[in-house]
């Protein structure tokens, strides 16, 4: 027996073997363009307003950019030569005849019946000899018949007669399928042959060589380089280094700044010519002293670092993100389209130098550089009235609401004022129009203000914090826009529900620990999904951004960050109703620490952040209580002596002592009904559900910075 390894010549399983590799690769990339995006800001509701900034145009233009740049075009151009290959592969398929293999037949080379005994067998193969003998017959020339074919096809009928008639041929047949016993056979390789043919080894050798020792190596090393010149941030390590070189312990809103404009990433996009377009006219702009040109924000000890650099393209930066934080009008096209696509880089950025900020543990630069990020989203100078994030609302309008206060209005203080008052200081010439003071009103009352209703600290199933135990930090809060009124608090939503022992999920975090349900009650399908707060209102910002919240401890008395941030990107429970009305639900964010190694009583201040917004930031005191472990232990012995039982000389003795009972105690029932073991099982139930009694009462009061 012999093998045979044959090429595909005529095609038939060449297109087989490319459509089941093309299959492999198109198939999933299809999977991955088609599947819809979790990212919350394509999924997440948004605030409504009619509001159009000026040139709304060039903020839609800047995220439609940046939507092409997400589609991922080279895999879109990937799956389309994916699919036409796979269609021309079926269409071979389709049109290329099909090498049926013959099977070897006795009865079919005989011509004969297989119910056919051996009588009829001889006498229908001796018709056959007389008729087919190569002695009997001469070649046919009309028929392309040569004396070797008449030979061959006299032979085949022979051994198949004997392979019906003879033992031991028959035995072959049986066994092998052929009356010569095992055959050779052949293994087509689904490849055509032409790939080896004469004259063209080279070309298939040069095609091997640009795959394997061009392609493979370049795609290699383009993504191995790629991750390895980018943050988890998503910056480039040169930005991230001269971001470092930056940081001062003392740094200001406006050096952060000063220090973004120092990023690798805007020499992409104002690189070459683009620096010095321009350039003069967005200086003039920002630097004029005179009462029509942004100003406020930009300290003279920034102005003189702006006209102090060399670096065409880090100036112009500079000059676009003060122009872009002031809302400057630079009247230019162009100018402005480059002021709208430098303030992303910038807060992208600005992620790095915070992580920067968090390393060092100092909080004045970890609150400025949150700050920072505010400003970024709102388009707001440094240390600008919070109003200016209200539609229509200019640094003139806002002082002139303000008056002679020494700080800032914050939304909710605007809007907690009466209307009569709110629109006497809003609405007037040379200030809004009653049309533009309703959106204003309207989106001012849509805004996510995320407010603290308790915090405390805790450990898991332990009612004492004992030194080095791991402390959860629980913060209820409910998210109430401005001007809204909220039902009162209940009592019951501000405890902290300890999961059961054996509920590993819950335990670990992994899901979030509701109740069970009871009396047939069904469990809703949205209970268990995070719920996503709105998009930031951010009409000047060229992105679709959702709001985040960052929760951190500081030690005022050292300037230290104690505990890093927590970061909260969706809520445990439903913002808003089937209806879009807010629910006020309570909302229950957590972060761990180790608790200090030494008992006592420990003063944080508890920092709460948003990334949207400015002036809606909570700061609280809270005092961590760590009991020494000696202590903590005495008092769980002591809770676990029980009171004497009642059927005893003691229990009466006690009984009577307090004035529990005033005679005989009485017998206890041997049977309880169906109705009493119910209740007994019921409150067994709110037993088991009893809260961790380790909370620590912190200061109630909340300062917004």
């Amino acid at each position: 027996m012999s093998t045979e390894y044959n090429y595909d010549e005529q095609g038939q399983f060449f297109p087989y073997f490319i459509l089941t590799i093309t299959g492999l690769i198109t198939f999933p990339l299809t999977y991955s363009l088609l599947k819809p995006s979790k990212d919350p800001e394509n999924t997440a509701p948004r605030i409504h307003s009619d509001f159009r900034p000026p040139h709304a145009d060039l903020v839609e233009g800047q995220k439609r950019k940046q939507k092409r740049r997400e589609r991922k075009l080279k895999r879109m151009i990937a799956v389309t030569v994916g699919y036409l290959l796979m269609g021309y592969m079926m269409y071979l398929i389709a049109v290329t005849a099909k090498a049926i293999p013959k099977i070897w037949d006795p009865y079919d080379i005989l011509g004969i019946s297989k119910s056919s005994n051996e009588t009829q067998l001889r006498s229908h193969y001796k018709a056959l000899a007389l008729k087919y003998h190569p002695d009997k017959i001469k070649p046919n020339p009309a028929l392309n018949e040569t004396l070797e074919l008449l030979n061959q096809r006299f032979s085949e009928m022979t051994k198949a007669f004997k392979a019906l008639t003879d033992e031991e041929i028959r035995n072959n047949y049986m066994q092998y399928g052929h009356p010569d016993g095992k055959q050779s056979f052949s293994m087509s390789i689904a490849l055509p042959k032409f790939l080896i043919s004469d004259g063209n080894g080279k070309y298939v050798l040069a095609v091997y060589g640009l795959l394997l020792g061009v392609l493979l190596p370049y795609v290699v090393g383009k993504w191995w380089y790629g991750t390895q010149s980018m943050t988890k941030e998503g910056v480039l390590i040169a930005s991230a280094g001269n971001l470092f070189r930056e940081y001062e312990d003392k740094i200001s809103e406006g050096g952060i700044v000063y220090a973004l404009s120092n990023g690798e990433e805007f020499k992409q996009c104002l690189g070459g010519d683009k620096a010095e377009y321009g350039l003069a006219k967005v200086e003039g702009r920002i630097l004029a002293k005179d009462g029509t040109s942004f100003t406020r924000g930009l300290s003279e000890k920034e102005k003189n670092k702006l006209e102090d650099l060399d670096n065409g393209v880090r100036r112009k930066t500079l000059g676009l993100l003060w122009a872009y934080l002031g809302r400057v009008e630079l009247e230019d096209p162009i100018l402005e389209d480059e002021k709208l696509e430098a303030a992303p880089i910038a807060y992208i950025l600005n992620e790095s130098f915070t992580a920067v900020a968090l390393a060092y543990c100092n909080t004045e630069p970890i609150l400025s550089s949150f700050r920072v990020t505010q400003n970024i989203i709102q388009a707001m100078p440094p240390n600008s009235s919070p109003l200016l994030q209200l539609p229509y609302i200019t640094e003139r309008i806002a002082q002139t609401i303000e008056g002679d206060s020494r700080n800032h209005m914050t939304v909710q203080q605007f809007i907690g004022l009466k209307d009569e008052k709110r629109r006497k200081l809003a609405v007037g010439q040379g200030l809004l129009t009653e049309s533009q003071y309703k959106t204003a009103i309207t989106l001012a009352k849509q805004l996510p203000l995320l407010k603290v209703e308790k915090a405390f600290f805790k450990v898991m199933g332990e009612r004492f914090i004992t030194p080095s135990s791991l402390v959860q930090f629980v913060v209820k809060a409910r998210i109430i826009p401005p001007g809204t009124t909220p039902p009162a608090v209940n009592e019951l939503d501000l405890e902290d529900i300890d999961p059961e022992e054996d509920d590993l999920d819950a335990l670990h975090g992994r899901k979030k620990n509701d109740k069970p349900k009871t009396n047939g009650e069904k469990k809703s399908s949205t209970e268990d999904k995070p719920s996503l707060p709105p998009l930031a209102h951010a009409p000047y910002y060229a992105r679709d951004h959702s709001p985040r919240w960052f929760v951190f401890l500081a030690d005022n008395k050292q300037g230290k960050m104690v505990v890093p941030p927590f970061t909260i990107v969706s809520l445990d429970k439903e913002v808003f109703d089937e209806q879009g009305n807010h629910t006020f639900a309570m909302q229950t964010l957590k972060m761990q620490f180790q608790a200090p190694p030494q008992a006592g009583e420990y003063s944080f201040v508890m920092h709460l952040l948003s990334d949207s917004y400015v002036g809606m930031d909570t700061k609280m005191d809270v005092t961590l209580t760590v009991d020494e472990t000696a202590k903590a232990e005495q008092m769980a012995a002591e809770d676990e002596i029980s009171e004497p039982d009642e059927d005893s000389l003691a229990g009466q003795m006690n009984a009577l002592k307090t004035g529990g009972i005033s005679g005989a105690p009485s017998k206890k029932p041997k049977k309880k009904s169906k109705e009493e073991t119910s209740d007994d099982e019921s409150n067994t139930d709110e037993e088991e559900e009893e809260t961790s009694e380790t909370d620590t009462d912190t200061d109630t009061e909340t300062e917004e910075e």
